[in-house]
C-alpha cells in the first residue's frame, strides 16, 4: 500500500475532478493515457512544490516519493493557460516557480496562496476572473458533435491552441477507456472488440497497451481477482477505500 486517495467532482465549469491523498511510502505504477491536463499541488517534508501536469500522450509510469500530501486538479477539456503553450505541457511535468512569501507560488506574474482541497473551487475562480485561466468552447462542442459552422482547419487549431492533442488523438484514448471499462465489469475480451468499435483482437491489444499500458488479458485477469477480493472485503468491512499498490 503506497498511495490513498479520494476524489470528488466540482461545480466549477473549468474543472473535471479533483484529487487528495497521501503517500505512505515511495511507490510506482503504470498510469494510462491523459487528454486532461492537471494542476498538482504536493506538500513533502515541509516544502510546497506547484506543478502542471500532462496531458500524456500514451501510457507510462508515474512515481511519487513517501510520506507526501497532494492535491491534484484535473482540467475539463478545452479549458487552458493561454501564456503557457499547450503543446509545450505534453508529456512533461512543469514546475511552477515557488514565491518568497510563505505558502504562495508564482503563475502569470502574480504570487498564488497555494490551495487546499476545500477552498480549491475559489482558487480556480480567481484563476478565471484574472484571465489567468480561460476555456474554449467550440472544443466541448466539437467533442459531442454539436460544432456550430465552422472549417476543419479552425477546429484543428482550436484543439491545438486549447489541448495540444488532435481531436482524432482524444477519441482514440477515451475509446481505450471505454474498452478497458468493459473488461473491468467482466465483459469477454471478444465482446468488448466488438462494443468498443475494434477491428478485431490484435487491435483491441495494440490500443490497449499504447494507451492504458496492460493488455486486455491482464486488464480481465485482474478484473475477476479483484472482484473476488472486494466481495472478500465487504463481507468484513462493508466499505472499500481507494488504493494503489505500488509496481
Amino acid at each position: 500500500m503506497s498511495l490513498i486517495f479520494e476524489e470528488r467532482p466540482s461545480d466549477s465549469p473549468y474543472v473535471d475532478m479533483i484529487t487528495q491523498g497521501r503517500t505512505l511510502s515511495e511507490g510506482s505504477t503504470i498510469r494510462p493515457a491523459e487528454c486532461h491536463w492537471h494542476m498538482v499541488f504536493v506538500k513533502e517534508n515541509g516544502n510546497l512544490h506547484p506543478l502542471v501536469v500532462g496531458p500524456w500522450t500514451s501510457a507510462g509510469v508515474t512515481s511519487w516519493g513517501g510520506e507526501a500530501e497532494i492535491l491534484w486538479v484535473r482540467f475539463k477539456l478545452g479549458t487552458f493557460i493561454p501564456h503557457l503553450p499547450s503543446k509545450k505541457l505534453l508529456n512533461t511535468e512543469t514546475a511552477l516557480p515557488e514565491a518568497s512569501s510563505s505558502n504562495k507560488f508564482w503563475l502569470k506574474s502574480c504570487a498564488w496562496q497555494f490551495p487546499d482541497f476545500d477552498n480549491i473551487e475559489t482558487f480556480i475562480d480567481r484563476l478565471a476572473r484574472d484571465e489567468v485561466l480561460v476555456c474554449d468552447p467550440v472544443v466541448d462542442a466539437a467533442l459531442q458533435d454539436q460544432l456550430p459552422e465552422m472549417s476543419s482547419r479552425t477546429v484543428r487549431h482550436r484543439f491545438s491552441q486549447t489541448i495540444g492533442l488532435s481531436q482524432n488523438h482524444i477519441r482514440q484514448v477515451e475509446r481505450a477507456k471505454y474498452a478497458a471499462q468493459l473488461l473491468e465489469q467482466g465483459v469477454s475480451i471478444l465482446d468488448t472488440v466488438y462494443e468498443a468499435g475494434y477491428f478485431d483482437q490484435p487491435h483491441l491489444t495494440r490500443s490497449l497497451k499504447q494507451y492504458i499500458g496492460y493488455t486486455p488479458a491482464q486488464i480481465f485477469r485482474t478484473s475477476q481477482a479483484d472482484c473476488h477480493s472486494v466481495q472478500d472485503d465487504d463481507l468484513l468491512s462493508g466499505y472499500h477505500t481507494n488504493v494503489l499498490e505500488e509496481i
